[in-house]
């Protein structure tokens, strides 16, 4: 109920003011059964955007992150993920993709909408990087179509590290979903998962206009990091800089 009063009555509206989103290819997200929407992430306002304007409910698999955040702005955004019917899961540990996966196939199996970005994590950068293989288990798995789907504008509006984002229209364009039947009971083959994997991100730059990365976005992310923990050692900031 929580969710439907969010996208209905206070949030929903909300954004629509603020992003104007523009929505091209809504027919192509199937109407009734279950179906994976794989999209780019450039925001933290990806979260609420996409479920705003689709008419089905739609669960993401978010980062535990979200639900264990300290102080008055951790509760709060706990409160609203758990309510909203999202479901947190752990990215540390050999097991998490696993988990992951299990989480994702369970929502499947009752005919719902499942959302997901192959990136794994959100581009610190607005550009569109190499896909993670767990879409290509869950859509093999379930025998689900993979409906493509691009945030246009997202990233300008709520880049990283923004917290209030900045009014300007947004658009949300959705390709038609992806086939891939004629690799079932494949699902365990290595080189058949990399090879749908890529043909989702690939479906979803076409659809952004992205500059692609062939990198994994947390792995470039880590290098970002150690690159400006060195820096700073090599140039520390002088006490009252």
């Amino acid at each position: 109920m929580f969710y439907y009063l969010l996208k209905y009555v206070f949030l929903g509206p909300l954004l629509r003011l603020v992003f104007r989103p523009r929505i091209e290819g809504l027919e192509h997200v199937p109407a009734s059964g279950p179906a994976i929407v794989a999209g780019n992430h450039l925001s933290f306002s990806d979260h609420f955007l996409m479920p705003a304007i689709l008419k089905r409910r739609i669960t993401f698999l978010a980062k535990a992150e979200y639900f264990t955040g300290p102080g008055v702005k951790g509760r709060l955004t706990a409160f609203f993920f758990r309510s909203a019917g999202q479901i947190p899961v752990d990215r540390s540990g050999r097991e998490a993709g696993q988990a992951a996966i299990r989480e994702g196939l369970g929502v499947l199996r009752k005919g719902e909408l499942l959302g997901i970005y192959p990136e794994g994590t959100r581009s610190h950068d607005g550009r569109l990087y190499k896909g993670k293989v767990g879409v290509a288990v869950m859509a093999l798995t379930a025998g689900v179509p993979v409906v493509p789907c691009a945030m246009i504008g997202t990233f300008e509006a709520q880049p990283p590290g923004r917290v209030v984002p900045r009014i300007r229209p947004v658009t949300i364009r959705f390709g038609e979903p992806l086939d891939f039947s004629r690799y079932a009971g494949m699902e365990n083959e290595k080189a058949v998962l990399r090879a749908v994997t890529d043909e989702i991100v690939y479906a979803i730059l076409t659809l952004s206009g992205q500059e692609y990365v062939d990198e994994y976005a947390a792995v470039v992310k880590e290098r970002h990091a150690a690159e400006q923990r060195a820096r700073e050692r090599r140039f520390p900031r002088a006490p009252f800089a």
